[in-house]
């Protein structure tokens, strides 16, 4: 119901009080807070269900080609559900990226402490990064180490591990990871390195992919060199120690 105007006592109107321009600034601040917080949400809550058809990454890098005048730069990028994916591959990359992806709510708080510790000893930078914060990153936002970007991927990352499984989670990480210079994907990958569909991979092949992820632009998984079969190798014996394919059967 409308309120009456307030009146002085000859019956004229009292003029009404306008928003001040900082209180006006204020309201809408919280009111792009408040979307700044729920778009994630939708879209998180969309991707459970709809294949995504590109990445941020992807996204970011076919820009990066066209404002660089690369014209004979193309995406290479295949969905593939999870089942459709030889069960080598998801496995390789557990073992080499996250072996308590199974354990941890999207944080890994003991890796992270060993990766601070390791860090401030002087030795080469390590990162301690899950496989939930990968595919948080890949999939929504945009590489370097701001303290903005970090905190929206710690975001995404909550949310993805709040309202996906387990499997969604590892499904959509194999399948926006980047395994070359624009080839995005465990089939496009399958596809350019060894000439086969991702349900075919075989073990090596699987371990060789996920030794190339830290550096999918510097090392090759179809013409490897001293340093991606040796990581080839120790992820193979990962893959073993934490049970090899039936490793996926305790996800959720």
């Amino acid at each position: 119901m409308e309120q009456p105007a307030l009146r002085h006592g000859d019956g004229t109107a009292v003029p009404q009080a306008r928003p001040s321009f900082a209180r006006r600034w204020l309201r809408r601040l919280l009111w792009l807070g408040v979307l700044l917080a729920v778009l994630p949400v939708l879209q998180v809550l969309a991707l459970r269900f709809i294949d995504p058809p590109f990445s941020s990454f992807m996204a970011i890098r076919q820009a990066e080609a066209w404002i660089g005048g690369e014209r004979d730069f193309d995406l290479y990028y295949q969905w593939r559900d999870l089942d459709q994916i030889a069960s080598s591959l998801p496995v390789s990359v557990i073992a080499a990226e996250d072996q308590n992806f199974a354990k941890h709510r999207g944080f890994d708080l003991d890796a992270i402490e060993q990766a601070r510790a390791h860090n401030a000893s002087g030795g080469r930078m390590r990162g301690a990064s899950t496989i939930s914060q990968q595919a948080a990153k890949n999939l929504f936002l945009w590489g370097g180490r701001s303290w903005v970007r970090k905190g929206l991927e710690a975001y995404y990352t909550l949310l993805m591990e709040t309202l996906w499984p387990k499997t969604r989670i590892l499904e959509v990480y194999v399948n926006v990871a980047e395994f070359g210079d624009g080839v995005y994907g465990a089939q496009a990958a399958a596809k350019r390195h060894f000439g086969k569909d991702a349900g075919q991979l075989n073990a090596g092949e699987s371990a060789r992919l996920a030794a190339v992820l830290p550096s999918p632009q510097r090392y090759s998984a179809s013409q490897p060199g001293p340093y991606v079969q040796r990581r080839a190798q120790w992820i193979q014996r990962n893959a073993r120690q934490i049970g090899g394919e039936s490793y996926l059967e305790t996800l959720k």
